[in-house]
């Protein structure tokens, strides 16, 4: 007898519907195929012990099963569950008449239990897009798959459950859908307030205008002046997330098994901190089994690397490219995929090996040789691409232990709201630019046009410290985020001072 079920599977970031066709004769093998992966061929295992402990008999029989289309590679082993539906229902121990309206997904334990798994969302949004009437979906996941409107969630916790909904049990029933409710507050409360950073108010200043622009940043200090902890406050201050972000975003950590149980949609941007020991392939994805990497997980969210001169200089120079486009082209001789990856790059550094080069209290053991040699690590074009240099200097006691209160995250977040706001009216039906950050060079000239004295000022300074195309692009975006957290339509000069002001390491003579 031939039935037909249905799974998914998942190509980059998008689900792909896979249609499993079990047929039963006569003989006594059993057989994938379909170019099935290993996980998928281990799949008769589990399925043939979870479907004898609970009582169901396995077939003594011929058994083939189909994955079709058989182009697309299947991984993964959420496909145990809709083998086990189909396998049932073609020996007639369960009705297969609802079969067709499902798309089937998740993995089982030999005990009948069903186990989460990764890239429910993508694979829920498939379902809907094909005209599915619903999909069933590990209990674990139910969360997850609920965030798609338009379509039925039916989350199981054992494969007794799925035989009874199959069989039109009407205790199993779908999930009612709530997690858009979460939507109406997407204010990040898990990092640092800024109201608990003393002192250092020019970086402050230089972090609204980053969160404003979505723009790169780059501090550069000795250790315990706050780099970190202003880092890690970014987050407080960021603008919400619109629903489209939000689904983005989950799409992303959900191909990765990074969305918690029954979470749904992610509410607050992604902060990721890789530690500097990680792979190239960890930060911008691959691998064996394409995986999403840090520069995606980060989409639409921050990417905090600490101690950025102690990565891998490979690591570093591949995300040149994510920081251009916003996406990444992963490519490897059996597949090709392209990730999202629009984050905003903050980065930390000491000033030398030792980290108290230019310190006003404590003396430098670092020679010349090795400070150049510890700053080139550092490439010029990978610092063209980062809008912000902000030098942050130790804070003296007498301001440490000052009553005065700092501004807080909501105060400064508001001017950040506010900003995002004019940018997105600015923007508006322009597709793939939300931020001053991400204007081509047409865009830039419409909107970031100088004044008289403004364009001396610029002008002044490309001479003087020699800047390059691209830090002259950055300096004029800056200052158009500047005008607009002041609420100016145009741009001034002091405006483009201020920009020119936050490229310290230009001035320097970075790495000579």
């Amino acid at each position: 007898m031939l039935i037909k079920a249905f799974g998914g599977a998942i190509q980059g970031i998008r689900g792909t519907a896979i249609t499993i066709e079990v047929n039963v004769s006569q003989g006594i093998r059993f057989m994938i195929v379909g170019l099935a992966d290993h996980s998928v061929r281990e799949s008769q295992q589990r399925v043939e012990l979870a479907i004898t402990n609970n009582g169901f008999q396995w077939p003594r029989f011929r058994v083939v099963v189909n994955l079709a289309p058989a182009s697309i590679r299947k991984e993964g082993t959420h496909f145990d569950l809709p083998l086990a539906a189909g396998i049932l229902a073609a020996t007639r121990q369960v009705d297969d008449h609802l079969l067709k309206d499902y798309m089937i997904l998740g993995e089982l334990s030999l005990d009948g239990s069903v186990m989460p798994v990764k890239g429910i969302l993508p694979m829920t949004l498939k379902a809907k897009e094909m005209g599915f009437r619903g999909v069933v979906v590990p209990h674990g996941n139910g969360g997850e798959a609920s965030a798609v409107d338009g379509i039925e969630v039916v989350a199981v916790k054992h494969l007794k459950e799925v035989v009874s909904f199959l069989d039109g049990s009407p205790e199993i029933r779908p999930l009612s859908k709530k997690v858009h409710a979460r939507l109406h507050d997407r204010t990040d409360k898990s990092g640092n307030d800024f109201r608990e950073v003393r002192g250092q108010e020019a970086v402050k200043r230089a972090l609204l205008i980053a969160a404003a622009g979505h723009h790169n940043l780059i501090m550069v200090g000795p250790p315990g002046s706050g780099k970190t902890m202003l880092a890690r406050s970014l987050p407080s201050i960021m603008p919400p997330m619109s629903p489209e972000e939000s689904m983005q975003t989950t799409i992303i950590h959900s191909v990765a098994g990074k969305v918690g149980p029954e979470e749904g949609l992610m509410v607050c941007r992604p902060f990721r901190t890789p530690h500097h020991s990680s792979s190239h392939i960890a930060i911008i994805g691959g691998g064996s089994t394409p995986q999403p990497g840090e520069v995606s997980l980060a989409h639409n969210g921050v990417l905090f690397l600490d101690e950025l001169p102690e990565f891998k200089r490979q690591v570093l120079e591949v995300m040149r490219q994510p920081l251009e486009e916003g996406k990444i082209h992963v490519s490897r001789a059996s597949y090709r995929v392209v990730y999202p990856s629009d984050f905003m790059l903050v980065a930390a550094m000491n000033p030398c090996p030792c980290g108290y080069y230019g310190h006003p209290d404590k003396a430098c053991n670092c020679g010349p040789g090795s400070i150049r040699t510890y700053l080139s690590r550092i490439s010029g074009p990978l610092l063209d691409r980062i809008d912000i240099h902000m030098e942050v200097a130790p804070i003296p006691f007498e301001r440490l232990s000052a009553d005065a209160e700092a501004e807080s995250s909501e105060t400064i977040r508001r001017q950040v709201v506010m900003a995002r706001e004019v940018q997105k009216k600015r923007f508006k039906g322009i597709r793939g630019v939300n931020s001053n950050s991400r204007m081509g060079t047409a865009l830039r000239n419409r909107y970031c046009r100088l004044d008289r004295a403004g364009e001396l000022l610029i002008k002044r300074a490309i001479e003087q410290l020699g800047l390059s195309v691209r830090a002259y692009d950055r300096i004029l975006k800056v200052a158009r985020t500047i005008a607009d957290i002041e609420g100016d339509e145009h741009i001034h000069a002091s405006h483009v001072a201020e920009a020119v002001s936050y490229r310290n390491l230009d001035r320097e003579g970075w790495g000579q």
